[in-house]
């Protein structure tokens, strides 16, 4: 049996991560260091360790949240008719998960492609990011003639690549939706008849 988690133990996560959205909001995902968190939060290293294995372990709660939250906002309103609609509504998304190089770096390893064991909150998100376009694709003018699944999962494909491009110092001369909405035409373009 299972003992019950004490209302300490959870008050001190809460103070941990808490502290961590302060910071980030003030220097960045990439400049947050376990000890400027610990420091603030008032505790010892120990505890931060007693709470997350690492700091990609938080990490990945802190990005997991911001990205359930735009999703949050992505489920409102109407669903996009077609690939420019879509690669519209995906942006904030975009721009969110490429905002650092190394928050790009923590989402493609907490995502699932890196086949980590763990399912963490960023690889929950992409499982539901895979549910609200398969929705979006079902009620739009997309193609018919592949399996939803596929059809969302090369849209993932897409927006990782889309995101990858904009770090690579040769291909950096195109916005991101400008290089996102070709990838998706070609991909979810109806089957000519």
């Amino acid at each position: 049996m299972r003992k019950a988690v004490q209302q300490r133990t959870l008050d001190t996560r809460a103070r941990l991560t808490s502290v961590a959205h302060e910071l980030v909001a003030e220097k960045g995902f990439e400049a947050l260091r376990i000890e400027e968190i610990v420091l603030r939060a008032g505790v010892a290293k120990g505890t931060f360790f007693a709470h997350f294995k690492d700091k990609d372990e938080l990490m990945d709660l802190l990005i997991g949240e911001r990205i359930d939250t735009l999703l949050d906002r992505m489920v409102t309103g109407s669903s996009p008719h077609d690939a420019d609609q879509l690669a519209k509504r995906l942006m904030p998304l975009v721009e969110l998960m490429s905002s650092e190089r190394y928050v790009f770096d923590v989402i493609m390893r907490r995502s699932g492609a890196m086949a980590l064991e763990e399912i963490g909150p960023i690889a929950l998100t992409f499982g539901r990011l895979g549910e609200l376009v398969g929705q979006w694709l079902a009620q739009g003018a997309f193609r018919k003639d592949v399996e939803p699944e596929i059809l969302v999962e090369g849209v993932e494909a897409f927006l990782m690549q889309t995101m990858a491009l904009n770090f690579c110092a040769l291909h950096r001369d195109k916005a991101m939706q400008a290089r996102l909405q070709p990838y998706l035409r070609a991909w979810l373009a109806p089957a000519a008849t």
